[in-house]
């Protein structure tokens, strides 16, 4: 098709941009809450107007969202947040494609960890290295630049093309959220999250959840005389492992490539104020991995019945019950529906594009915002993009530039082929 190697041949052209947009991106400090989010996506916004895109970038009204029996949950504190859609109009008579990436990150953690400037954006043996370069801000470039070359290549599409660049999706989806509320919606979805240029058309889920364990204070040089809170978090930690090889026994054949599809953690834990007394609370807070295909309230049962049944076998708990609270980013689970063609469709796209690499297809052990595009918005949802997700989150967070090219090119050849051309 002679439109379709038009636009190839503007991706082509546009590479030194994709790599500079992604890596002033990583050099952005967009933390989940901090102003820089803010700022990240007014840049964002900027680069969209510039692209001649119709372009929609609105504050989120928090306390309309927060307060939808829907709203998906919040880890971070956020005076302001902002939804921002850039469409480049079809024809009319189409089907329309979303391209949705996060320009949320994590925190970087201990700096010592890392080797480099977590948001140096350098470049070294053709990666980008950097907090978010891999999760997921090449993606979003790549997007980016898939839009932009159809632009530039003067082919006009049926359907509409939609960019949309969210906040809040690291603690629980609040842009997506937001931006299927305004009334943005598409035919189908491409997340370009880490996947390998690999196919993800299911998400285990994910909830976060706090405990407090209650025990007795008194002097250290007594300690026999009260109760440890830190000694009775013990059997919950035991409860809480059992219960993840229980929950493992059968697997959705989508995970069964993970050894662990949905698992329990506890990440943080808080105990004591003073070292010669004993702790009389202790509270920690983990995730639970919700099974693909199983109710949120199945999974919260399970874990209070698991930490039920451990106080019950133990004297003291049995009257100082552990407390379980479900806060944060509630991750449902999500599922592509079953006669969508969007995985053979992505599929064909890469084979266009890149030959040497069949991508497979599976679930993923974490949630993301495909559960809300698939459950809320109905609409067809994969996730395919650049880079390794074991590298998300972490101090050697990086991505392969050939990777991102690879993607900005299947990503257009998606889009023309959903779209059509006019």
């Amino acid at each position: 098709m002679t439109e379709l190697q038009d636009v190839l041949d503007q991706v082509e052209a546009s590479i030194p941009e994709i790599v500079a947009m992604a890596t002033d991106l990583v050099r952005k400090p967009s933390v989940s809450g901090t102003d820089g989010e803010n700022e990240a996506q007014a840049v964002m916004a900027g680069w969209m107007t510039d692209a001649a895109l119709d372009v929609d970038h609105w504050r989120i009204d928090l306390d309309a969202v927060t307060a939808d029996p829907q709203f998906p949950g919040m880890e971070v504190d956020r005076r302001e947040a902002w939804g921002l859609v850039g469409v480049l109009p079809g024809a009319g008579d189409g089907a329309n494609l979303m391209l949705n990436g996060h320009i949320d990150v994590v925190p970087t953690g201990d700096p010592d960890a890392w080797t480099v400037d977590p948001f140096g954006g350098e470049i070294v043996d053709r990666r980008l290295l950097g907090r978010g370069a891999c999760d997921m801000k090449a993606g979003l470039a790549a997007a980016f630049w898939a839009v932009q070359a159809i632009r530039r290549s003067g082919v006009r599409l049926r359907g509409d093309l939609l960019l949309a660049s969210v906040q809040g999706e690291e603690d629980g989806g609040l842009g997506t959220f937001a931006t299927l509320r305004r009334g943005w919606t598409a035919d189908a979805c491409v997340i370009p999250e880490p996947t390998n240029l690999d196919i993800i058309p299911a998400n285990s889920g994910a909830l976060t959840f706090r405990l407090r364990v209650r025990g007795l204070a008194t002097h250290a040089a007594r300690r026999d005389e009260g109760v440890s809170a830190i000694e009775k978090f013990w059997p919950i930690w035991q409860a809480l492992a059992a219960l993840e090889q229980r929950r493992h026994l059968h697997v959705d054949p989508l995970a069964a490539r993970w050894s662990l599809a949905h698992p329990i953690s506890i990440g943080t834990v808080c105990s004591g104020d003073w070292a010669s007394s004993v702790p009389d609370l202790l509270v920690a807070e983990g995730r639970m991995g919700v099974a693909i295909g199983e109710p949120v309230d199945q999974a919260r049962a399970d874990l209070e019945q698991a930490v039920a049944d451990a106080c019950r076998h133990d004297a003291w708990l049995r009257d100082h019950a552990v407390e379980v609270e479900w806060w944060g980013g509630q991750f449902a689970s999500g599922r592509i529906a079953a006669d969508s063609d969007l995985v053979d469709r992505v599929t064909a796209a890469q084979s266009v594009v890149a030959s040497g690499h069949v991508p497979e297809v599976y679930g993923a052990p974490y949630g993301s915002d495909l559960r809300l595009l698939t459950g809320i918005g109905g609409i067809a949802t994969v996730q395919y993009g650049p880079g390794d997700a074991q590298f998300a989150h972490g101090p050697l967070e990086s991505v392969a530039i050939d990777e991102v090219i690879i993607v900005t090119r299947a990503l257009a050849a998606l889009a023309v082929d959903i779209c059509g051309v006019a």
